[in-house]
């Protein structure tokens, strides 16, 4: 994604993104959101859903059996992308904490991600050796970029 991109999604769901300044040993969001511009919108929702989920859960007060002697404790709901990335075609969204609800949200978008273009948004499907959601005009244009990348590398003597 590009780092225009990235960095509006940063900006706007700093919670979320807490861990994109962490190191590799601590963390794979160091490296990014590793995916197609095309994928922004789906990111976008998700982590709306996900930011309000965690407003909502965490302005209740807790009534279940787990906190029967502390009654009407507060909840402390915590969601944070460990990584975001493609993956055979797909959009993989791995976090720390969540709840169901959460899992749920993260399950539908990797599932949207698998009928839209990741390079531009529009409708598309997964195919290729490796692996990419693409709609036809974009994986056309893939294919006479690596074209010409290939005849190049095949004039310079490379195989």
């Amino acid at each position: 994604m590009r780092k225009k991109l990235e960095d509006k999604l940063y900006a706007k769901y700093p919670d979320i993104f807490r861990q994109k300044d962490l190191t590799p040993k601590d963390t794979c969001m160091c490296w990014g959101i590793t995916c197609g511009d095309g994928w922004y919108d789906i990111i976008d929702r998700l982590c709306s859903i996900i930011k309000e989920r965690v407003r909502y859960v965490n302005s209740q007060k807790s009534k279940d059996k787990q906190t029967y002697l502390v009654p009407y404790t507060k909840v402390n709901l915590k969601c944070e992308a460990a990584q975001v990335k493609q993956k055979y075609g797909g959009l993989r969204f791995y976090v720390d904490g969540g709840d169901d609800f959460i899992f749920g949200a993260i399950r539908h978008a990797e599932l949207m991600s698998h009928i839209t273009c990741e390079e531009c948004g529009l409708p598309g499907k997964p195919e290729g050796r490796w692996i990419s959601t693409l709609c036809e005009n974009c994986r056309s244009n893939r294919f006479k970029k690596q074209g010409e990348k290939n005849e190049v590398d095949y004039k310079k003597g490379k195989r």
